[in-house]
């Protein structure tokens, strides 16, 4: 696995933690749909599922993970979505909703971590 890889690993780790620490429960972790691309994490949240986008940086060039998801990014989490909906039987009474986890990894110091809900 090469730097970048492993450094998404990390982050995609941290935020499972964080979701299971929120009381979220974990159900899938990089779950593939086909060409459609990859899922991060699956979750579920009471009565909902989760679909997670875990966006890892380093301070740099590359900004900020929360500016990450730009439309196109939005409407192919929505297709992913609904493709694990489509795989498991359906949409939950609580729906599914879509979310990043964004993770900034300092040279220095502890991790940060930011949740944000229902950004598609």
């Amino acid at each position: 696995m090469n730097a970048t890889g492993a450094l998404g690993r990390y982050g995609e780790e941290l935020a499972a933690r964080l979701l299971t620490e929120a009381g979220m429960t974990v159900l899938a972790r990089n779950w593939r749909c086909g060409r459609a691309g990859e899922i991060d994490i699956v979750a579920r949240d009471g009565d909902a599922v989760v679909v997670c986008e875990v966006k890892t940086r380093r301070p740099g060039p590359f900004g900020q993970p929360m500016a990450a998801i730009t439309p196109a990014k939005a409407e192919r989490l929505r297709r992913l979505a609904e493709c694990w909906l489509h795989r498991h039987g359906g949409a939950p009474p609580g729906g599914a909703r879509i979310d990043l986890v964004g993770v900034v990894l300092p040279r220095h110091g502890a991790p940060r971590l930011e949740h944000a809900r229902g950004v598609a």
